[in-house]
């Protein structure tokens, strides 16, 4: 039994070590030396080693755990973590704020402009002010339960400060995690001194970081976190975005100082541009400025579309442009036979990243900017993500530059290059070239193809080297022993490979559609033309004339379906997974008129015998939209065990409510 005094020592103890940490991560004002903090936590940790029922969740020793974790589970997020548009330009600016005013009308109109951190966004979930998880962003709908490696960032409260007068059933709190510009280098050095592959930027490092099965090693890579919001909150009630920040502040989280409230676009413009020059100074990764309607109910009425707000957009700094050699050009083969050339690069350091390649799009791109070998050229990358070359600086030429030219053959296979009439690109039509082989076997095998488990880059590698496949039709015939046969390729791992493969043969006809890899044809094209047809057949067999008639199939990709199905090789390989037993039907030909016909569902809550997109799926095959918020616009509402605030949105909404075993009548 522990005494009164011990008892109370430790809680003393774990409140003056909590308000040290949070003067030092988040404020910034510490109070005491670190031989001292270290002093207080050394009498914490041996009172909790002697006693350890005195241990508490959120004690300062609980930081970093004990052994790796094995994995990280999936959860779902209460509120979407959804996606922001971006905007280049003050004048994008004004068309999005011309778009909030239209849909608000003379309502005043706040926004709040805040530094665009380039990092990790994450969600922490808080119960009565306790640290419940922390997860990653993931889709937007599911992240990983990261909660380990977050809570080895000191400036992340494991519970709301004291002062608080005022404390929710349930919060999530977003965030950015970063790492600082010092923590990057000095990781970087240290991963170079071990002889490691270091990381292109501080948010790569970040990211990382946090998938890092052992959190001790997170704890010392230096990360922190600046959080910018909530997506949701249950038994509080906030009316604007900076009481949500002056609140969360009060809580003990980290807010970054930087953030304005603009009464005008022209005020917000101004804040935008003021930062331009200045983000080289602060200690950590930024490339653009946040804007947010203040108003909370005004967000409301302004709604969302399926991927991001309307109430608020990013915009993206000008991107950073340097000069740089070409130190020689080559050529890529893509997985439809597309050449693209690429500029090979003086390394040279372009908005946090290393940049040594660039591409050249096509070859009429090459003869437009005269790009030659040796030539000094500016790059840039566009939406600070793709490396492009510019221009040629051509008052550096020294006529020592030497011309590109065309290659007539394909640089894998050796084949002739076809360039037709009506297009820029030049390709190789080969459709046994390996190079083409390999990216056509990734996209097939991928998560929203057939979704072949375990078949990634290593083993698709070997299996076109070692002539194992020669196209994707193949990946059927392989038998146990042939993939065991590959490098670092144990039994059991033979053994869930094949098993992957065999259980891809029973996917839904849209997903082999777009697994096909027909050009112009995207998952949502695959869908349509699934639930059009029914059967691989009868698509095969269609008409210009009659693709295009369908919503949302244009001439161009209309042309693309019919000639993909007139190729005999491609005959052939479709021929080989009809044979191998793959499923050509769709499982359940999508109802055009119903109960779902034309209607807006949404799911909230865990239903007891379908996961989410189960009953997603269902809703489409209904014919109806499923959508991840509940609006005016919103039909009716399946709600499941924990329903959370959708259900009381919904019910003030006057949406229709109704039980899982309902819906599965209705869509049955």
């Amino acid at each position: 039994m522990v005494s009164k005094d011990i008892k109370e020592k430790a809680e003393k103890l774990r409140d003056t070590l909590k308000h040290h940490d949070r003067l030092y991560y988040v404020l910034d004002k510490p109070e005491i030396a670190d031989q001292e903090y270290d002093r207080l936590y050394r009498q914490l940790k041996d009172l909790e080693d002697a006693h350890p029922e005195l241990i508490t969740p959120d004690s300062p020793t609980q930081r970093v755990g004990g052994e790796p974790v094995k994995g990280f589970k999936a959860v779902r997020h209460i509120a979407p973590m959804m996606s922001l548009d971006n905007t280049y330009s003050a004048e994008e600016i004004r068309q999005f704020d011309n778009r909030v005013r239209k849909n608000l009308g003379p309502e005043r109109i706040e926004y709040v402009v805040e530094l665009k951190f380039d990092g990790v966004s994450i969600s922490l979930l808080y119960e009565k002010g306790q640290w419940a998880l922390g997860s990653t962003r993931g889709d937007g709908l599911e992240g990983d339960d990261v909660s380990v490696n977050l809570k080895t960032i000191r400036s992340i409260p494991l519970e709301f400060s004291r002062e608080v007068k005022k404390v929710p059933k349930l919060i999530e709190v977003r965030g950015e995690v970063y790492m600082t510009k010092k923590a990057f280098e000095a990781l970087n050095r240290r991963k170079e001194k071990a002889g490691e592959e270091l990381f292109a930027n501080p948010r790569n490092a970040a990211a990382g970081s946090l998938k890092l099965l052992d959190p001790k090693i997170v704890a010392g890579r230096g990360l922190d976190i600046y959080v910018w919001g909530i997506g949701h909150c249950e038994g509080m009630d906030f009316k604007t975005h900076t009481e949500v920040l002056d609140y969360l502040k009060e809580c003990g989280f980290k807010v970054n100082p930087h953030y304005k409230l603009c009464r005008t676009i022209d005020e917000v413009i101004e804040y935008c541009n003021s930062w331009e020059d200045k983000r080289e100074k602060i200690d950590c990764e930024i490339d653009g400025m946040v804007l947010k309607v203040n108003d909370l109910s005004q967000r409301e009425k302004l709604g969302v579309t399926s991927k991001s707000p309307r109430w608020s957009i990013a915009y993206k700094f000008p991107a950073e442009k340097a000069l740089t050699e070409v130190r020689d050009i080559i050529v890529q083969v893509g997985r439809t036979g597309t050449i693209t050339p690429v500029a090979i690069l003086e390394p040279v350091h372009l908005s946090g990243t290393t940049v040594s390649r660039a591409t050249l799009h096509n070859f009429d791109e090459i003869e437009r900017l005269d790009v030659r070998i040796g030539d000094k050229v500016y790059v840039e990358k566009s939406g600070e993500i793709i490396p492009k070359v510019l221009s040629v600086a051509m008052e550096k030429r020294t006529g020592a530059e030497r011309a590109f030219r065309v290659p007539a053959k394909c640089p894998v296979c050796g084949s002739k290059l076809v360039k037709l009439p009506e297009e820029v690109a030049v390709r190789c039509e080969n459709v046994g070239c390996p190079a083409q082989i390999k990216e056509a076997v990734l996209h097939f095998a991928s998560r929203n193809a057939m979704d072949i488990e375990n078949m990634g880059d290593a083993i698709v590698d070997q299996l076109v080297d070692k002539a194992m496949i020669k196209d994707y039709g193949d990946i059927y015939y392989l038998k146990p022993g042939d993939v065991k046969a590959l490098e670092r390729m144990a039994e059991k791992s033979a053994g869930n490979l094949i098993s992957a493969i065999e259980k891809s043969k029973s996917g839904d006809l849209n997903r082999l559609i777009y697994a096909l890899g027909i050009r112009h044809v995207g998952e949502r094209a695959a869908w349509v033309l699934a639930s059009h047809f029914g059967k691989i057949e009868k698509l095969q067999e269609a008409a210009v004339e009659e693709l295009t008639d369908i919503h949302e199939i244009g001439p161009v990709m209309a042309g693309s379906i019919y000639n993909f199905f007139r190729n005999k090789e491609n005959m052939k390989i479709l021929k080989k997974l009809k044979d191998a037993g793959v499923n050509m039907s769709a499982l359940q030909v999508p109802k055009k008129s119903g109960a779902l016909a034309g209607k807006t569902i949404v799911i909230t809550g865990t239903l007891k015998s379908l996961t989410r997109p189960e009953a997603e799926e269902l809703v489409r095959r209904s014919g109806g939209n499923a959508s991840s918020s509940v609006s005016k616009n919103t039909d009716f509402l399946v709600a499941g065990g924990d329903p959370g605030s959708k259900l009381e949105k919904a019910k003030a909404l006057g949406v229709k409510i109704i039980g899982e075993e309902e819906f599965k009548k209705i869509t049955g």
